[in-house]
């Protein structure tokens, strides 16, 4: 049997045996082997563990309260019958699973499904929910829907910068910044915008409530101005090639759009060029924020929660879409994790249009489950966008800039997916019974509806 384990499921039987050694055991029990999976976990069973809290030494002690040390010989040990008939589940849950191969997981599973293992209860009174964790577990060892790469990730490549900046400052409130920080730049001996320019015109407007959440860290117009005049050198502007913005002003404002789109806006808004200048992390206008000790994501959180309160609709699908990538394991949105956030977000068109289609989020997740299949990757990493993704979300802000719309909405997500027609979202839509017509001629009728 052992020569299909996996090394991992190899050190697990290694470390129980150890374990049941150390302990003064003769007989290596279940016991043993839970305390083995406990202290060889890794990856997803590893953070499963640490959010209640159980360690190997915290179990132990609860299994063992009077163990005194080891008290056996060096003869060999053996495994119980319990033991033996959890390693036989386990070859059963790999069979089942379709994998060739008995993994962690599979030794893990077999322990929880163990009804006759009085001691799992011992997992619940540290908090742990068993039937949870088996769900998670089982999905994770199903082969013929796992996949560690996500489909899309073949085109995850970093696209150019774009040049044409005229999207960034099409709105008024954005015009007006851009304005005065040509004036400022006239002012003084520079000849190329940086981001300090920006921020300095940005602070000048102290009727906003942007202004009023920088004045609460302490950044206002009179101290950002009196640290600017003690930079002795743009250096950190420059670190590319010299066009009419420095280069980091070009990222930072590149980076606003972007962000100005993940937060369901289709005009870049003051706040969104704050949060670039904070994902840039670089810049003279960085630097001094810098230098007012306070912590990026503080200033990030202040600037987003009023934004959150408005309840965009593209932000909620966002949101929705990432959760969906969690549930499953994943780091990666693609155009799938889209449509499962459009059609979570009842009160859009988009979600209409669907519902009409009789697309349900419990079908829509079953047939997006078995495109995409279920990772192992750690929930804490941040979230990424495949290059797909953003393209659909980049169509969308075309598509609600079209239609004079300040924000975008699900109804344009929605469209935005149907120009990509071999997508997972437009696959997964196929394979429930809809074409991009059928979702056209939908959007056009809830639209004109709510005219």
């Amino acid at each position: 049997m052992f020569e299909r384990f996996t090394e991992k499921a190899i050190n697990v039987v290694s470390k129980s045996q150890e374990i049941a050694r150390e302990c003064g055991f003769n007989v290596i029990t279940r016991e043993h082997l839970l305390l083995a999976l406990v202290c060889e976990a890794k990856g997803v069973p590893l953070r499963i563990f640490k959010n209640k809290n159980i360690t190997y030494e915290r179990l132990l002690s609860i299994l063992y309260p009077d163990l005194q040390g080891s008290q056996a010989d060096n003869r060999t040990l053996h495994f119980s019958s319990e033991y033996k008939e959890l390693l036989k589940k386990a070859l059963d849950i790999a069979n089942v699973s379709g994998n060739s191969t008995i993994l962690y997981e599979h030794l893990l599973l077999a322990v929880l499904n163990d009804k006759d293992f009085a001691k799992l209860n011992t997992l619940n009174d540290l908090g742990l929910n068993i039937e949870e964790t088996k769900n998670l577990l089982q999905k994770l060892v199903q082969k013929k829907i796992k996949r560690i790469l996500h489909p899309e990730t073949d085109e995850h490549k970093e696209p150019e910068e774009k040049s044409d900046t005229d999207d960034i400052f099409d709105s008024p409130e954005s015009a007006k910044i851009f304005e005065r920080a040509v004036a400022k730049l006239s002012t003084s001996n520079y000849e190329i915008l940086g981001t300090e320019q920006i921020l300095s015109s940005i602070l000048e407007d102290k009727n906003t409530n942007l202004y009023s959440i920088l004045e609460n860290f302490g950044i206002t117009s009179e101290e950002f101005d009196t640290k600017l005049k003690n930079v002795q050198s743009r250096k950190s502007e420059y670190e590319g090639r010299q066009i009419i913005f420095t280069p980091n002003a070009f990222k930072t404002m590149n980076l606003a759009l972007q962000t100005a789109k993940e937060l369901g806006s289709s005009v870049v808004l003051p706040e969104h060029i704050i949060l670039g200048i904070l994902k840039a992390k670089r810049g003279v206008a960085y630097d001094i924020i810098k230098e007012f000790h306070i912590s990026d994501d503080d200033l990030a959180h202040a600037i987003i929660k009023p934004i959150e309160k408005q309840m965009p609709e593209t932000l909620t699908i966002l949101r929705l879409a990432k959760e969906e990538a969690r549930r499953i394991g994943r780091n990666t949105v693609g155009t799938e994790m889209f449509l499962l956030g459009i059609i979570g977000e009842p009160t859009g068109i988009g979600s209409k249009v669907l519902k009409e289609l009789e697309i349900n989020i419990k079908e829509a997740r079953d047939v997006v489950e078995n495109l995409v299949g279920f990772g192992n990757e750690y929930y804490s990493k941040e979230i990424t966008f495949t290059e797909r993704a953003k393209r659909v979300l980049e169509t969308a802000w075309h598509i609600a800039k079209k239609e004079n719309k300040t924000k975008i909405e699900s109804s344009h997500m929605l469209l935005a997916i149907t120009t990509e027609p071999t997508s997972l979202a437009m696959k997964a839509l196929e394979q429930l019974g809809v074409d991009s017509v059928e979702i056209r001629e939908g959007v056009k009728k809830f639209s004109n509806a709510e005219k």
